[in-house]
């Protein structure tokens, strides 16, 4: 299972970058939230990939997806990020496995979702899990 403290929804999986670019890399996070509400979502269903579990989430009013959408184009812009075929999807991993234990768990009733900022953050692979450090925040919906 992921550890609470690591769940969260990427809006954009950037891979290794230089340390140099996190401010402009938050400087596109902060342009992308600019003038746009506060997502709100909720979960919709449990879903399993080849190496997660995931609760997928449902974006009330597509802002999640708007936010998303004007982040990659800053991404892109800078020339540190590649959109990937499959759309953007709100999801928050709570699984890692080698192979699919093929759960059908209940869904947690998590209410609405209604997060307040937006955090660029590194990723560090360890032997029990990732460990993220935020290197900067954006606030969300104004």
């Amino acid at each position: 299972m992921v550890p609470d403290h690591n769940l969260h929804v990427t809006l954009a999986f950037l891979g290794s970058r230089p340390a140099g670019e996190v401010g402009e890399i938050a400087g596109a996070l902060s342009g992308a939230a600019a003038g746009l509400e506060a997502p709100r979502l909720h979960v919709d269903a449990y879903r399993e990939t080849r190496s997660v579990g995931m609760l997928v989430l449902a974006d009330d009013g597509g802002r999640a997806a708007i936010l998303a959408e004007r982040l990659h184009e800053r991404l892109e812009l800078l020339g540190a990020f590649r959109r990937e075929k499959r759309p953007w999807l709100p999801h928050i991993t709570v699984l890692r496995y080698r192979v699919p234990p093929g759960l059908r768990p209940p869904l947690p009733a998590l209410g609405e979702i209604a997060p307040s900022d937006a955090a660029v953050f590194i990723s560090r692979l360890r032997s029990d899990g990732a460990q993220y450090e935020i290197l900067e925040t954006v606030p969300l919906g104004g």
